[in-house]
């Protein structure tokens, strides 16, 4: 079969799940992943076929797209500022609102020398950001996932930077082992109540335990690690979140009543989706 002919048979099968622009480009990024076959190439070479393995291959990808796997699973990458990064579903695929997180952590410690603890690191993209953008700055990070760590170490090794990791329930921990200048997450945040509301890539697909809290207690992350990051940040210390979007002022008053100034700050889109504490 013609490369092409496949490429009308996922618009065919997918145009209830996406504009035909997105179809194209999930097909391209497939055949690019695949069999190293770009866009361009299909441009200069319209009778290019596809052979039988190929096909095979391609139609398995077709029914997990029917099916609302997101494309990144299906490759096995993400791009997260500007670097390449290995998803599986151990780990939440990386998100554009997070990468806005990360630019105000860069910005506010630009000349810092000091250690940066992430908490709740799944792919180590938050992690592995800072510790290429600021070199000066030591960068730890915890995962409850062994699988989700597994995913980080390749990416720390594929992106060539320095971050340590350790296994631990930040829910179930007392202490932090030390003091530092930076403490930043973005924990699980999404409510129960909210899953109706969401596509069925995220919620079929990506992990549930670093995506989902009870109705009844949403905010459970943000009020232990606020508890933890008042006894072990430092003086000028400063803690970031990423937040739902439905709760920014009830964060906000939570993490104040535990003795922190916040500034809450909205993503690209207008809604509020990030916090940074600092000591009054």
């Amino acid at each position: 079969m013609k490369i092409s002919s496949f490429r009308d048979r996922f618009r065919e099968q997918l145009q209830s799940q996406y504009a035909v622009q997105e179809i194209d480009s999930i097909f391209y990024l497939l055949t690019e992943n695949y069999f190293g076959i770009k866009r361009l190439d299909l441009a200069l070479d319209p009778s290019a076929e596809l052979d039988e393995n190929q096909e095979k291959q391609l139609e398995t990808a077709l029914e997990r797209l029917r099916n609302a796997e997101p494309v990144q699973y299906l490759t096995g990458k993400s791009e997260f500022f500007g670097m390449d990064f290995e998803v599986s579903h151990a780990v939440l695929i990386p998100r554009p609102e997070t990468e806005e997180l990360v630019q105000w952590i860069i910005d506010d410690q630009a000349d810092a020398h000091g250690d940066i603890l992430d908490v709740g690191t799944g792919s180590g993209c938050i992690a592995i950001a800072l510790a290429k953008n600021l070199p000066k700055m030591s960068v730890q990070a915890i995962d409850l996932s062994e699988a989700a760590l597994e995913v980080a170490s390749k990416n720390v090794e594929n992106n060539q930077v320095s971050v340590q990791f350790r296994k631990d329930n930040i829910l179930e921990i007392e202490d932090l082992g030390q003091e530092f200048d930076v403490i930043v997450s973005n924990p699980p945040y999404v409510r129960e109540l909210e899953k109706a509301s969401m596509r069925p890539n995220v919620l079929e697909h990506e992990p549930k335990m670093a995506l989902y809290v009870e109705d009844s207690n949403a905010l459970i992350f943000y009020h232990k690690i606020a508890i933890l990051a008042r006894k072990h940040l430092k003086k000028n210390g400063a803690l970031y979140f990423e937040i739902n979007q439905y709760l920014g002022p009830e964060t906000s008053n939570l993490i104040q009543e535990i003795g922190f100034e916040t500034e809450l700050k909205k993503d690209i889109f207008g809604n509020d989706r990030m916090i940074k504490a600092t000591f009054k």
